[in-house]
C-alpha cells in the first residue's frame, strides 16, 4: 500500500501555531470585553468571590439547584445504555501508580449527563467515572459534568493546547472544596521528562466569554492540581510548542443500514473525556445511524503530535484516508475520523500503525457478533440506536416503546380524539418539574426555541419551574394542533431523563 500523506478530513486547530504572547489567554473575552486590571487579576490567579464566576445564567442555574422542588433531579437514573457516557481510561505503566493513594468513589448519574458525589467528610477522593480528584475539608455535595472544549475554543490562544477534559463543577458549600485534580492526557514518562507548563483555564463569565489562566498548585504524572478560587468551567491547558506525547484511544462505530456491506467510523482520540463525549455527540447527530462497537479503546503505544499513522484492515478494505497526521482535535467542532468499508460482511482485524517505526499502536478483531448482538437487544441500546432530532424510529422500538405504541393504537381506535389532544397546563407543569439544569439546552436543541425566547421567559418570572413551564407552553403555542404528548415525546425521548420519558408515556397511555 503506498505511503502517501493524507490529512484528516477537517482542518487543524489553531493550537498548532505557537505564540509567545501569553496575555491573549490570561483574561480573554470573545467580545473584547475586560479591562487591563481584570486581565492582571486573572493572571495572578487571585481568589474571587463566587458571585463573579458566571453571569445571570449561572446564577439562575445555581438557584435552580437549591430549590426543594428540584431535588428530584438528584435521583439516580435507572440502568441503561451508556453510549454517550464518558469513562476515565487507565494510564500507562509510567502513570498508573499515581491513583493508589486516593479513595475511589462512584458518583450517581443525574439527568443532563451530570454526576453527583456526596462526600461524608474531610479527605481526598477520586471519581471512578471521570478521574477527577476532589480535596474537601468537610462533608460536601459536588455536582459536575464534562463540557466540550470546542464551545470555548475562542478562549484558547495559539500558544496553548488542551491538556485534558473540561469540567463544570458546582458545590453547595463552595468553601468545603479546597482543591480539584484534573486528569490530563499527557504522558510525562514517570518523571523522566520535565513536566510541561500547565495552566488551568478558568471561565469566569460565561455570557461575555471572560476567562483567566491560573497556575496549578502542582502537576503529577496523571493530574493537574488546582486550588479552588471559584467554581465555573475549568480545565487544564499547556504550552503547544512542547513535544507532546498523549495517552490515546480508538473509538469504533458501525453504520446501521439495510446493506450487507460493512462500514465503520474509526476515531483516533486523546484520553480526554471532553473529546470522547464530542465524538459520541457527533455520531448521534449524524444523518446515518451508528452503533458503538465495544472494543478495548486504549492505545498500547503513546500518540505523538505531528506523527503519521496508518489504519490497516485484514482482509483488505477501502480505508479513507489511508494515513493521518495526529493532532489533538479537542478544540475542533468537527471531529476527524477514518472510514473503513468492506463489501462483504466478513470478520476483520483493524490495526493502527505508526508509519515511522511500523509499531502497532492499537489492534482489534471485529466479529459479526460485535454488532448483531447489539442490534437484537435494541431495548438495552436506546442511546446508541437513537434517532436523529424529531425523526420517528422505524424498527428500533424497545419493548416499552412497542407496548405504549400498541396501547395508543388501541386507544385511538376507541377514541380517536384522545391521543391527539393538546397537552394541558397541568400536564406541562408535571413535565416541567422533572427537568433539571439542562432545560435551556433541551429548549434550543429539541424544541427549536432561541436564546432570546429563554431570556424573555426569565425576564417575566423568577421561579425556575415557571421558566420551564413557560418554555413548554411556548412550544405548545407554536405547534398549535400538534402540541400533543405524542409530538413532545417524539422530540424529547432521546435527549431527556427517564423520569420525563416515563411521564410522557403515562400521558400517552391514558
Amino acid at each position: 500500500m503506498p505511503r502517501r500523506a493524507a490529512r484528516p478530513q477537517v482542518p487543524r486547530s489553531g493550537t498548532e501555531s505557537p505564540s509567545s504572547d501569553e496575555k491573549g489567554i490570561e483574561t480573554c473575552s470573545a467580545s473584547g470585553d475586560g479591562s487591563a486590571d481584570e486581565r492582571k487579576s486573572g493572571e495572578d490567579g487571585s481568589a474571587s468571590d463566587s458571585s463573579s464566576t458566571s453571569a445571570d445564567e449561572s446564577d439562575a442555574e445555581e438557584s435552580d439547584a437549591r430549590k426543594s422542588d428540584e431535588e428530584r433531579e438528584e435521583e439516580e437514573l435507572p440502568p441503561r445504555c451508556k453510549e454517550s457516557d464518558v469513562n476515565s481510561l487507565p494510564h500507562c505503566e509510567h502513570c498508573r501508580s499515581e491513583n493508589v493513594q486516593k479513595e475511589q468513589v462512584t458518583p450517581r448519574r443525574l439527568a443532563g449527563d451530570q454526576y453527583l458525589l456526596r462526600l461524608d467528610g474531610e479527605g481526598t477522593y477520586q471519581c471512578s467515572a471521570t478521574g477527577l480528584v476532589f480535596e474537601v475539608t468537610r462533608a460536601a455535595s459536588i455536582k459536575y459534568a464534562v463540557l466540550s472544549w470546542s464551545k470555548y475554543a475562542a478562549l484558547v490562544g495559539d500558544a496553548w493546547a488542551v491538556g485534558g477534559p473540561l469540567f463544570d463543577v458546582a458545590c453547595a458549600s463552595a468553601a468545603a472544596l479546597a482543591a480539584i485534580g484534573f486528569p490530563h492526557a499527557l504522558c510525562l514518562g514517570g518523571g523522566r521528562r520535565a513536566a510541561p507548563a500547565f495552566r488551568v483555564l478558568h471561565v469566569r463569565e460565561r455570557e461575555r466569554g471572560g476567562a483567566a489562566l491560573e497556575a496549578p498548585a502542582e502537576c503529577s504524572p496523571s493530574h493537574v492540581r488546582w486550588l479552588v478560587s471559584s467554581l465555573s468551567p475549568v480545565g487544564p491547558l499547556l504550552r503547544a510548542e512542547e513535544p507532546l506525547l498523549y495517552h490515546g484511544a480508538v473509538v469504533l462505530y458501525k453504520a446501521v443500514d439495510g446493506h450487507p456491506s460493512l462500514s465503520f467510523r474509526v476515531y483516533v482520540a486523546t484520553n480526554n473525556d471532553s473529546f470522547i463525549k464530542d465524538i459520541s455527540r457527533a455520531v448521534k447527530h449524524s444523518n446515518k445511524k451508528f452503533i458503538k462497537i465495544d472494543k478495548p479503546p486504549v492505545c498500547q503505544k503513546l500518540l505523538q503530535k505531528g506523527k503519521r499513522y496508518r489504519l490497516v484492515c485484514e482482509p483488505e478494505a477501502e480505508v479513507t484516508p489511508e494515513e493521518i497526521e495526529f493532532v489533538d482535535g479537542s478544540l475542533l467542532k468537527l471531529k476527524s475520523y477514518i472510514e473503513v468499508y468492506l463489501e462483504k460482511p466478513d470478520d476483520c482485524t483493524l490495526s493502527l500503525v505508526e508509519l515511522e517505526s511500523d509499531a502497532v499502536v492499537w489492534k482489534a478483531k471485529l466479529r459479526e457478533s460485535d454488532w448483531i448482538h447489539q442490534d437484537q437487544n435494541r431495548n438495552e441500546q436506546k442511546r446508541s440506536a437513537g434517532s436523529t432530532k424529531r425523526r420517528k424510529s422505524t424498527n428500533s422500538f424497545s419493548e416499552d416503546e412497542e407496548y405504549y405504541r400498541k396501547k395508543r393504537k388501541g386507544s385511538d381506535t376507541a377514541d380517536g380524539v384522545k391521543a391527539k389532544s393538546l397537552l394541558t397546563d397541568q400536564q406541562l407543569m408535571a413535565i416541567a418539574k422533572k427537568f433539571g439544569r439542562e432545560w435551556k439546552e433541551i429548549a434550543i436543541e429539541c424544541l427549536q426555541l432561541e436564546m432570546k425566547d429563554i431570556h424573555q421567559i426569565q425576564a417575566k418570572e423568577e421561579e425556575v419551574n415557571i421558566h420551564k413551564f413557560l418554555m413548554l407552553s411556548k412550544w405548545r403555542d407554536r405547534e398549535q394542533s400538534n402540541g400533543t404528548a405524542q409530538s413532545l415525546y417524539d422530540s424529547l425521548k432521546d435527549k431527556v431523563s427517564y423520569d420525563i420519558v416515563e411521564v410522557l408515556e403515562g400521558f400517552l397511555a391514558q
